[in-house]
């Protein structure tokens, strides 16, 4: 039975809601799973919606009720999962159908699969999605790399389905097969960044000045009227005001510290390595990720060496909760510096041409690092695309400038207080590096010469150069 516009195949909570997103928007849908009871279930969470789905049993059927050229779009675990149903789906397809892959994916693997398809005549859209289990029911943010005649033909249903931000679509075409999904690894790291800085300065609120959840729940919803605003700041109010309904005790007083991530935040730690771009604020959040699952281990060393004190660093004046809210406005700006030049970098180096103005603009709506400040960076990289850093920015400069000193004193206390604060002390450490007019890697490049005669350059003479050290070491 022919006449579905798309075919979706995985129906865990993201695949159904973005199928119940694409039916509401007029779109008729043939719908697949391995476990097909899932196929069932989404009919019926679909209610009157049910009507523009087409229930498949199986790949052939699944394919048969497409209309040609054809598109599926997978919404499965990413890596092998996703090379199993494309080689499943293969024998059933015709040169000019497209397959998506709209799950998280390695960029690299995204690229591979593009010339895998191409050599078969068939198209490939890595597909990022972002926005959650809300995003992809109502709307999320849409991030596209693969062929250009393949997003040409499948945009505007990927347009239709994605959020907007005053009346524009957060979907955008991003260039050549891995772009897509790249940017939606970046989109992870600058999240993970972000979310890490907020519970460490909710860590500060807790443990140094010795707040309630409730009462940190209502400086969190002041921010979201202020230069914070957020989604993430948002939902920190949600959580910290949601009482538990089994003690009653607030919901995150009984929450297990051990955060769990799925590889996107570590491969954009990876690929910022890669390229050797300092990205210290992201990689500090991926890494307390990994400490926070290491409980065993944090138990041990506890035991050994005694608990971090974690002193109170003082009373909660407006004063303090002021400098609070700007070392956290510092903290983003700088995770968004370092996630967008990690960006250009690999736009450069890969002949991408990634439009950062766009990528910014996109993020404004459905997805979850969604900010006011996004239209500032929007706005930045729209006067200059070849700007360096948005740290070159007047109008991040100048909000840095304000902010720095709260910032400076804050990590003062925080770490003289026996507070951990990695996310937001990479980042100060990030800007007062780029900051300093002379760092002190002079003396990593006279160690480098003396144990490996790696040679230097000399800030008065031309050329490669090595110190009269009498010998090198082995």
């Amino acid at each position: 039975m022919a006449g579905a516009d798309i075919a979706v195949i995985g129906l865990a909570v993201m695949g159904q809601n973005l199928v119940l997103n694409m039916a509401e928007k007029g779109f008729r849908v043939a719908i697949y799973n391995r476990t097909v009871e899932r196929v069932d279930e989404t009919l019926v969470a679909a209610g009157p919606l049910a009507d523009k789905l087409v229930p498949c049993h199986s790949i052939v059927e699944l394919v048969a009720a497409l209309e040609p050229p054809r598109t599926v779009l997978l919404m499965v675990k990413a890596g092998t999962a996703v090379d199993e149903s494309i080689a499943q789906l293969k024998p059933h397809l015709s040169p000019g159908d497209c397959i998506i892959d709209a799950g998280n994916a390695d960029y690299h693997d995204s690229m591979r699969r593009d010339a895998a398809l191409k050599a078969d005549g068939l198209d490939f859209l890595g597909v990022g999605v972002s926005g959650g289990e809300e995003g992809a029911r109502h709307g999320p943010s849409i991030m596209a790399g693969g062929a250009p005649k393949a997003f040409e033909r499948i945009g505007p249903l990927l347009t239709a389905i994605a959020a907007r931000y005053e009346g524009t679509p957060c979907a955008a075409y991003l260039g050549p097969a891995g772009a897509g999904h790249f940017v939606k690894t970046l989109h992870n790291g600058i999240e993970y960044a972000d979310m890490e800085m907020i519970a460490e300065i909710y860590g500060l609120m807790r443990d140094g000045l010795g707040l309630k959840p409730a009462a940190m729940a209502e400086i969190f919803e002041r921010w979201t009227k202020g230069p914070l605003a957020s989604y993430l700041i948002e939902i920190t109010a949600q959580a910290l005001r949601t009482t538990d309904p089994a003690t009653g005790r607030p919901i995150v007083d009984v929450i297990l510290d051990s955060a769990g991530q799925k590889g996107t935040g570590r491969w954009s730690a990876i690929e910022a390595l890669d390229l050797g771009v300092a990205a210290g604020a992201i990689v500090a959040a991926v890494e307390a990720r990994g400490l926070s699952s290491a409980k065993a281990l944090r138990a041990a060393v506890s035991k050994t060496l005694g608990d971090a004190p974690r002193e109170r660093i003082g009373e909660a004046t407006p004063e303090l909760i002021a400098d609070l809210e700007k070392t956290l406005l510092a903290g983003k700006i700088l995770a968004y510096a370092q996630g967008f030049e990690v960006m250009a970098t690999a736009s450069a180096r890969s002949g991408w041409t990634l439009p950062l103005d766009e990528i910014a603009r996109i993020w404004r709506a459905g997805c979850i690092i969604r900010s006011s400040l996004l239209d500032r960076i929007a706005g930045a990289y729209a006067k200059d695309a070849g700007l360096a850093s948005l740290l070159l920015d007047e109008g991040f400069a100048a909000i840095l400038a304000d902010a720095l000193p709260a910032m400076q004193r804050v990590l003062g206390l925080a770490i003289g207080k026996g507070h951990a604060a990695p996310s937001l002390a990479a980042g100060l450490s990030y800007l007062q590096q780029l900051r300093s007019h002379r760092t002190t890697l002079d003396l990593v490049q006279a160690q480098r010469d003396i144990f490996g005669a790696h040679g230097f350059e000399r800030i008065d003479q031309p050329g490669t150069h090595h110190g009269p050290w009498g010998g090198t070491a082995g």
